[in-house]
């Protein structure tokens, strides 16, 4: 793979890199890591690549990989940065002929992902996106036992996701992480729903099994003197008629990335927690709580395939983000030999999840500013 952006300083390059270089499976050979030239051959060369291949900007790493052998040139580009550079990043790559992983959300805004979704069919290349939560091995057991039935029909989603590192002015603190999640000219229309909000909506669709159709949201940008949203509480309805409460916010004292989801049935319930990740809770009303194990042997198959250790072992955020990885992985070599990806390499979010982010993250914040109650996710 080639990176874009992630240069020293960077936290998320580094944990897409380390992702991906858990199984073996995948090589970083080059990379445009900064937008300033000394930056970006510092970070590369840090990294141990080679000189010719620390570019100066993306596009002339596009051209230049593109010009090299098949059997030396990358095969796909890691985008990880700012949400402003990711469409125009991954526009250039797709129709030089690249394969593209984007960290989230997919563009700066609803209109670039849609574009982008038309880019995506006319070159016929691969688009995945980091919705990293999605790489946990209990969260897929908790997708497959609910598609079984065995929660019944799904009533109720409840899923949050608080933090505290924005519940002071972070942003005038040399803080640059906080300094461009908080300026739209970077981050788009949201800071809380388009960082973490919108991995709790894909949670609570990803894991119900279900799609929402309607939302009403309160956003508030409760430190003053900013622009964006740090806090939100959304209603939320589901197709099919379940309701759903989705919270989420960079405010709350204390907080580290307590992401959680409970899902309730009319047999019964579940329960994970981010931070807790290598457990899962079955709920029922007439026996007792079930607790679920990564590793466990009772587990279902995709849950399986998406584990690395024996029960006991803890597998976290990073083990989670590298089965994204695999997956793409297990697409692009599936494409180069002419076959259908199996089961575990489908399943990576892709240009789908990319377009409903992006649509929830803007009708979440015309929803906030608005005294209608309820407004229509459409189905893009």
């Amino acid at each position: 793979m080639g990176m874009v952006g992630g240069g020293e300083g960077a936290f998320i390059g580094e944990v897409h890199r380390m992702a991906a270089a858990l199984d073996g499976k995948i090589d970083l050979v080059c990379g445009a890591f900064s937008s300033d030239p000394d930056r970006a051959l510092r970070s590369g060369l840090a990294l141990g690549l080679d000189e010719q291949r620390c570019y100066p900007s993306f596009e002339a790493m596009l051209t230049a990989e593109a010009a090299l052998p098949a059997t030396e040139r990358m095969q796909f580009v890691a985008i990880v940065t700012p949400n402003h550079l990711h469409f125009p990043i991954a526009q250039a790559a797709l129709e030089a002929g690249f394969h593209v992983l984007s960290d989230k959300p997919a563009t700066f805004d609803l209109a670039q992902a849609l574009a982008l979704r038309d880019i995506v069919a006319a070159t016929g290349q691969l688009y995945g996106l980091t919705h990293t939560y999605n790489g946990y091995p209990l969260v897929k057991e908790a997708r497959e036992r609910i598609a079984r039935g065995e929660l019944g029909v799904v009533r109720k989603v409840v899923v949050e996701y608080p933090q505290g590192w924005l519940a002071d002015r972070q942003e005038d603190a040399d803080n640059k992480q906080a300094e461009w999640r908080l300026d739209p000219t970077r981050a788009g229309v949201s800071s809380c729903m388009g960082d973490i909000g919108v991995h709790a909506a894909n949670l609570a669709e990803y894991v119900s099994g279900l799609q929402i159709e309607d939302i009403c949201a309160d956003l508030t940008a409760f430190v003053e003197g900013r622009t964006l949203d740090d806090d939100g509480s959304i209603l939320l309805r589901f197709g099919g008629g379940a309701k759903g409460l989705l919270h989420a916010s960079q405010v709350c004292v204390g907080e580290e990335n307590a992401l959680r989801i409970r899902v309730y049935g009319t047999l019964g319930g579940l329960e994970w927690s981010q931070q807790e990740p290598n457990t899962l809770w079955l709920k029922w009303p007439d026996r007792p709580t079930q607790m679920l194990r990564t590793g466990g042997g009772y587990l279902g198959a995709m849950a399986a395939a998406n584990t690395r250790t024996p029960m006991g072992h803890p597998e976290g955020y990073l083990e989670a983000f590298a089965n994204l990885y695999v997956a793409f992985a297990g697409q692009i070599n599936a494409v180069e030999q002419g076959v259908a990806p199996d089961a575990r390499s489908a399943d990576c979010p892709g240009i789908a999840e990319a377009v409903r982010g992006m649509a929830f993250i803007e009708l979440a914040v015309r929803a906030g500013s608005s005294d209608i109650k309820w407004h229509r996710l459409e189905h893009l």
